[in-house]
């Protein structure tokens, strides 16, 4: 799974990125799953490695952004050999690949300028679904330990996704932090 799946993502991108980077120009869309992105009963190794390509995803973006190469990444439904045992077939009939093709087409064109951003698809829906970064609480000075009861005390706002922002980068958490770093 890791070797098709999350390796194998990696190394055809690669090259292909090369070729963008010299080109000043690309898109770059990257195929997930719904298993990776919110988990799906034994698929856990499937699952892993569907998220990883999202972790690429989330790197590269910042990596190609100065030489116009857009990265985003799609997790379709669709009724496959691989989801018949999951999706009823009468259900299935509706689910079909080809509702995948349009989104796919957009992300690829050049009217498309957004970039590090994960898509859900099937049967005609399309949306955008996202790993978020909420405020949280901070505790302590940055200086004084933590007492576990603290994060007892304070886990219902540590548990919030209230006012909860898409991440662009790893750095976007320091804003949270912002009042215990000054």
């Amino acid at each position: 799974m890791i070797a098709v799946h999350l390796k194998g993502a990696f190394c055809v991108t690669q090259p292909a990125a090369k070729v963008m980077k010299e080109n000043n120009y690309g898109r770059i869309i990257f195929t997930s799953s719904t298993s990776g992105l919110y988990g799906n009963f034994g698929q856990t190794n499937y699952g892993a490695a569907k998220l990883g390509v999202v972790g690429i995803m989330n790197t590269l973006k910042l990596e190609m952004a100065k030489y116009d190469v857009k990265v985003n990444t799609i997790a379709p439904t669709a009724w496959t050999r691989m989801t018949e045992d999951i999706i009823p077939e009468e259900m299935g009939k509706k689910v079909k690949a080809k509702f995948n093709v349009p989104l796919v087409v957009y992300l690829c064109s050049e009217d498309n300028q957004e970039t590090g951003k994960t898509f859900v698809m099937g049967a005609g829906y399309y949306g955008r679904t996202a790993i978020v970064c909420a405020p949280g609480a901070c505790l302590g000075d940055a200086d004084r330990d933590i007492a576990v009861e603290e994060i007892r005390d304070n886990f219902a706002q540590i548990d919030s996704l209230e006012n909860a922002e898409p991440a662009n980068s790893g750095s976007d958490i320091f804003k949270y932090m912002a009042p215990l770093l000054s």
